[in-house]
């Protein structure tokens, strides 16, 4: 067991190295240029990776804008239950995100989709949506990013193949950024 921990833990420290510093950098600039602009972020998963979106959703929503003048305007597309539901009844579940976005986008917001495997159909129709109406997307994926890394504007793709490691650190990379812009925030707020 012991073995079994250690190789988790060091497969997990070799693709944090790995990881693409900057499609980071590029993923906080557009959620400060939203916050900073007043725009919606409407973030959205299946499975593990909704749980993801609507932990993004709480961080951002009241860790990174509780106390502050400006505020994140996160909206997890996953998280209103009786909506999905009608969707994936009356018209197909490959739409409950699209669907929803038909309803409360804007030109200029931006859509985050979170896949491990790149490929959740649902996400990609809603990312193609956003890019065919003025939006701006970004995918979180794993493996080698499947079609949401290329169909998304931004990617941060975490280049493994294992969707707990990929998921492991969906998780960090949102931890880290909400770290990273309440440390900017207050510097720019207290100097």
């Amino acid at each position: 067991m012991k073995e079994f921990i250690n190789n988790y833990f060091e497969t997990l420290k070799t693709t944090i190295d790995r990881l693409d510093r900057q499609e980071i950098i590029r993923f906080i600039e557009i959620l400060l240029e939203a916050r900073e602009n007043e725009k919606n972020i409407f973030i959205m998963g299946n499975g593990g990776s909704a749980s993801t979106a609507s932990h993004f959703c709480c961080d951002f929503n009241k860790g990174a804008s509780h106390g502050f003048e400006k505020r994140f305007k996160f909206i997890c597309l996953n998280d209103n239950i009786p909506t999905m539901l009608a969707y994936a009844n009356d018209i197909s579940y490959d739409d409950i995100f699209v669907e929803q976005l038909k309803n409360l986008y804007k030109p200029g917001d931006i859509v985050i989709g979170i896949s491990g495997s790149g490929n959740s159909k649902n996400v990609l129709k809603a990312v193609e949506y956003a890019n065919l109406n003025d939006g701006i997307t970004v995918g979180l994926t794993g493996y080698n990013g499947g079609r949401l890394k290329q169909t998304a504007k931004y990617s941060v793709n975490m280049n493994i193949d294992d969707m707990q490691i990929t998921e492991d650190l969906h998780m960090v990379l949102d931890h880290m950024i909400v770290s990273i812009i309440c440390e900017h925030i207050n510097k720019r707020l207290y100097r």
